[in-house]
């Protein structure tokens, strides 16, 4: 119906109708999205703990989603309340035999003490996991270097929770107990073995120092510096401002090697936590300690704390372990760290109070049950 001359302009000019009406619709859809967040919020919507004065960017923003996810840990863990004494109950102490820490609990206590205990760290193996195969009356005996173990990080538990309650309560009362750790395994994940120096680029500060290692966080910085941070109370700190400073290196004055070993460390403690270096420190001013967060306060108890638990209580059990427990280089005792508790989150099992029901682990001296 149309004149020839029309069709044949239209036959020679074709129109792309697609193109527009693509970008019509997805003009439309960002309008429809960005109504739609206006109107119900934002989907992926961030969190900030603020860590310093406004204005600074010291906050740790987390996304509002991972914030509520909880640590799946949590779910297995096994609790029960005490029995309170009755007067004159026989104590644990009488009734079995070598009976060298909790002697002073009740026998209900005690029996429950010891199965959580199995909950927390041998659900599998059960009570033979530490007393062998034998009867009830064989239990007294230490045949088994997992017994003689457990006896000592009962005594390390009692320890933190009586003496380090400044980190570990930091925030309100959470104490720690043999689950912080285990988390239902007979050996804790993120313990840590000495490495270095495996050979000499490993150890830090050569040409050829991009070797990546666990212990360094898969980055190139040195693989010493748990061992050297957290075996030890040598001082953490960095190369001086100036470019040029009079003094010896590793004497009076920090090295770059050290300034490395430090960054190393900062780096395992962030991973270790789930958070950035501002969760601890002013990031215009790292130098300055006055500008410092509290939370950097509590970090440094935790350092005090894991060198004592690796120096007092982990590295001389080195001799009890069978080999196959052992460093894979050294065979050194495995070691404690940051990570071993804390497993990524801000606070271990994300703040859950592990001694409410168990007074036993919070003090070596006789508990006090409410």
């Amino acid at each position: 119906m149309l004149p020839k001359w029309f069709d044949k302009w239209n036959a020679d000019h074709p129109t792309n109708v697609f193109g527009p009406a693509i970008l019509v619709g997805v003009v439309g859809g960002a309008i429809f999205a960005a109504a739609m967040v206006v109107t119900w919020g934002n989907p992926v919507a961030t969190s900030s703990l603020q860590t310093g004065p406004r204005g600074t960017g010291m906050s740790v923003p987390e996304f509002n989603i991972a914030l509520a996810v909880p640590d799946p840990t949590i779910a297995s863990y096994y609790t029960e309340e005490p029995y309170i004494p009755e007067a004159g109950a026989p104590l644990a102490g009488d009734i079995y035999q070598n009976v060298q820490v909790l002697g002073d609990l009740t026998e209900d206590n005690f029996n429950r003490l010891m199965g959580a205990i199995t909950q927390w760290v041998s659900p599998e193996g059960g009570c033979a996991y530490c007393h062998g195969d034998g009867d009830v009356e064989t239990y007294g005996e230490d045949t088994l270097y997992t017994k003689v173990v457990a006896r000592r990080m009962i005594q390390m538990t009692q320890n933190i929770n009586e003496n380090w309650a400044g980190h570990v309560n930091a925030n309100k009362e959470v104490g720690v107990n043999c689950y912080s750790c285990h988390r239902g395994q007979n050996v804790p994940s993120d313990i840590w073995f000495k490495i270095t120096p495996v050979n000499e680029r490993v150890d830090g500060w050569s040409a050829v120092q991009n070797r990546a290692t666990s212990l360094s966080q898969a980055t190139s910085l040195p693989s010493g510096a748990l061992e050297a941070y957290l075996t030890d109370y040598e001082p953490v700190n960095v190369h001086d401002l100036e470019s040029r400073v009079a003094g010896t290196p590793g004497v009076d004055v920090a090295s770059i090697q050290k300034t490395e070993m430090t960054y190393s460390l900062m780096n395992y403690f962030a991973n270790s936590l789930g958070v950035n270096c501002v969760f601890c420190h002013n990031s215009r001013a790292f130098y300055d300690g006055g500008q410092n967060t509290p939370q950097w306060g509590t970090a440094l108890l935790g350092r005090q704390m894991v060198i004592e638990m690796n120096t007092e209580y982990l590295v001389p059990l080195e001799d009890e372990y069978p080999p196959e427990r052992l460093g894979p280089i050294y065979a050194d005792a495995p070691k404690a760290a940051c990570k071993t508790c804390h497993k990524g989150y801000q606070q271990p099992l994300q703040g859950l109070n592990v001694i409410a029901d168990w007074p036993e682990l919070a003090t070596s001296e006789a508990p006090v049950y409410q």
